[in-house]
């Protein structure tokens, strides 16, 4: 299969959860072949688990990103296609007075370059940017 989705880092840590959503389990499960995440939602991920003091949940983290994320999703790049994609945009949205957060935009940038649906529990974050599908697989 080819790649349809790209996931946001909330979707990608949804299965840490002390009661995951079965419904973003089910779809992760489903879809396993068709997913990625960005080098954006990556770093989200290690920085969130660097900033953890040592501890077992930090174990358990460190685990699944290595053992689970790293070997089974792809990790698309920021590139260049999606740098001028996301500074398009950009530029739209500040003209109308509006200031996405900057790693938002670098995460739907990733999507918009590589035709790719954006998963996320948080829709209304990427509402604005225009051309990008966004779904929410907790409903």
């Amino acid at each position: 299969m080819s790649l349809r989705y790209l996931l946001d880092t909330n979707i990608v840590s949804e299965p840490l959860r002390p009661l995951p959503n079965q419904k973003v389990l089910e779809q992760l499960q489903r879809h396993q072949d068709e997913i990625a995440i960005a080098s954006v939602v990556w770093h989200e991920l290690l920085f969130g688990l660097q900033r953890l003091p040592g501890s077992t949940r930090r174990t358990a983290i460190e685990n699944y990103l290595y053992q689970v994320v790293a070997p089974s999703l792809p990790i698309l790049p920021y590139d260049a296609r999606a740098a001028e994609w996301h500074a398009t945009e950009r530029a739209r949205l500040t003209r109308l007075g509006q200031t996405p957060p900057f790693a938002d935009g670098q995460i739907i940038a990733v999507a918009r370059a590589n035709d790719l649906i954006l998963v996320t529990a948080n829709p209304s974050d990427y509402a604005a940017f225009q051309g990008v599908q966004a779904e929410d697989w907790r409903r």
